[in-house]
């Protein structure tokens, strides 16, 4: 008699999965990388490592009901005249008109203004929707410079100088051609329809001593009044946030990789930077260490989804969060109701890879005419507005389950982490012991 042995599961590999494979091929049949937008999507360690540690006998709690919990916030005190007061410390990032319809533009900011907080132009220039509609406003000073002028300086609330972006720190931006309309092309300065790549370095200035020159030219610009923020991608946290305050910061932008993009190289997003726990400790380190921690805001942006987030990073010493894609899909992006025309697209809805293509079936990133036409301003604007409201009261409502009467009297004491890799980098105790990683040399 001939024993066989019984058949077995056949094993796929962990390090050659199926998307890994696909891959593979796709490289191997068309010679060009892969592009898409959206941030980081392998597993990171991330806020959802660490937990709170609620009041009992040794802390005592607020009332939700009858005990103030203060969320505003003012952004660029250091130097200018006219810093920027917020109600809530949840921003809207910077993305761009040609990224984004004007539709959404327009969303972003009557969200923004509805909820008491800031919107940022992006790459591309300031459009009226986005002014118009926007209370405070934040313009983005690029290394592509397009768009930019003096008199929309001016217009501006604030102004954030773009070094790196978290998505593709020590990268430029990619805006396909298929995005590239008649008004874009005119705001940008580019021929239509032809795919467009940013400088992944500002033109006049080389490092910290000509960055500080180009800060003081854009305080003469605007005569004083603006807050000045440095933005960095998260890949030297500590040194460029030291770099950026002594190159005369009012606020420092961190963008961890979580953050995303309209578009950019796969390979750039998911192999690059480092993850937004880890970058916030070593900013705030540095600001420690030159005595200009409150002194110089730091808004931390990159994966921030709920107001347990929100808490986590002021806990762990933030002035102010930033969020991107989740205001995106507060306005509607990526909704399962499209799934049929997203599946036409070769993707998914809740993939978030097609942005870049310009066929977005929501109407939120694309400048097709008819698409554009999905999006409602108001009620999307309307819906963003009502998740920073849920984020606020779910940070308030941890604040105070810890005894705090402000957002930001939340500490590192109040936090333990579920990971070691999570507290070495948040720098706070693994639960259950005592035992910061990496602390007194263990």
């Amino acid at each position: 008699m001939t024993y066989r042995n019984p058949p077995t599961t056949p094993r796929k590999s962990a390090t050659f999965d199926d998307y890994t494979l696909s891959e593979i091929r796709r490289a191997a049949a068309t010679g060009i990388y892969d592009i898409r937008g959206a941030g980081a999507k392998r597993k990171l360690p991330h806020f959802d490592d660490l937990l709170f540690l609620g009041a009992s006998i040794s802390r005592y709690p607020l009332e939700g009901y009858r005990e103030r919990c203060d969320t505003s916030v003012v952004l660029g005190s250091r130097y200018a005249k006219k810093p920027i007061e917020l109600k809530i410390p949840i921003t809207i990032a910077g993305m761009s008109f040609g990224s984004l319809s004007g539709p959404a533009k327009e969303a972003l900011g009557r969200g923004a203004t509805l909820s008491g907080t800031s919107t940022t132009t992006g790459d591309g220039g300031m459009t009226e929707e986005e002014r118009g509609h926007s209370k405070t406003l934040v313009y983005q000073y690029l290394p592509s410079r397009y768009g930019m002028n003096p008199r929309d300086l001016r217009r501006a609330d604030a102004i954030e100088v773009v070094v790196g972006q978290g998505a593709k720190p020590g990268g430029g931006g990619m805006l396909l051609g298929q995005k590239i309309s008649d008004r874009v092309a005119e705001m940008r300065t580019l021929p239509k329809g032809i795919d467009q790549r940013s400088a992944s370095r500002h033109p006049d200035w080389t490092g910290p001593d000509d960055l500080e020159i180009k800060l003081l030219e854009l305080r003469e610009i605007t005569d004083w009044e603006k807050p000045i923020y440095v933005k960095v991608g998260g890949a030297r946290p500590y040194y460029d946030t030291a770099l950026a305050v002594k190159a005369g910061a009012d606020v420092v932008v961190v963008d961890g990789m979580q953050g995303g993009t309209a578009a950019t190289q796969e390979v750039f997003i998911e192999n690059v930077g480092q993850p937004t726990l880890a970058c916030i400790r070593p900013a705030v380190q540095a600001l420690q260490d030159l005595g200009m921690h409150r002194k110089v805001q730091l808004i931390v942006s990159g994966g921030i989804r709920n107001g347990a987030d929100v808490a986590k990073a002021l806990a762990l010493g933030v002035d102010a969060v930033s969020i991107g894609t989740a205001a995106l899909v507060a306005l509607g992006d990526n909704d399962p109701r499209w799934e049929a025309e997203y599946n036409e697209l070769g993707t998914t809805a809740g993939a978030y890879d097609d942005w870049h293509e310009g066929r977005d079936p929501a109407g939120i990133t694309t400048q097709d005419p008819e698409l554009m036409k999905r999006v409602d301003p108001i009620a999307a604007g309307r819906r963003l507005a009502n998740y920073l409201k849920v984020m606020t009261l779910e940070a308030q409502t941890i604040a105070r389950a810890c005894g705090k009467n402000s957002l930001h009297n939340l500490e590192p004491e109040d936090l333990v982490a579920l990971t070691i890799e999570a507290a070495a980098m948040a720098g706070v105790p693994l639960a259950g012991t005592n035992w910061i990683p990496g602390k007194n040399g263990f």
